[in-house]
């Protein structure tokens, strides 16, 4: 899917999906990590419109579409949605986190 590339931030819309504070998505080509809090991240495949996690966490997909600047993304288990986000992009430097002291 085109203009997947980037970081983005992710927000809770509904269901059995926790606040998301904290959670970015950086993806780069056919790969990507969902990133919680700056732990080291949960890695994906991309194909096509969908996210999909790789093991132990096979089972679980995201599938997305695109909806104004970002994506509207529904988190599915075993193929049954569980909850519904969004996605937005992270500015340029807010991606990069906060300045580091010399």
């Amino acid at each position: 899917m085109d203009g997947l590339d980037g970081v983005w931030e992710v927000r809770r819309i509904s269901g059995a999906l926790p606040p998301l504070r904290g959670v970015r998505k950086r993806i780069s080509g056919g790969r990507g990590k969902t990133i919680v809090a700056g732990a080291p991240g949960v890695p994906f495949d991309v194909h096509g419109n969908e996210l999909r996690y790789r093991r132990p966490v096979a089972f679980l997909v995201d599938v997305l579409e695109p909806r104004g600047a970002g994506f509207h993304g529904r988190a599915t288990a075993f193929g049954r949605t569980y909850g519904e986000f969004e996605l937005r992009r992270v500015g340029v430097a807010a991606a990069a986190g906060p300045p580091r002291r010399a």
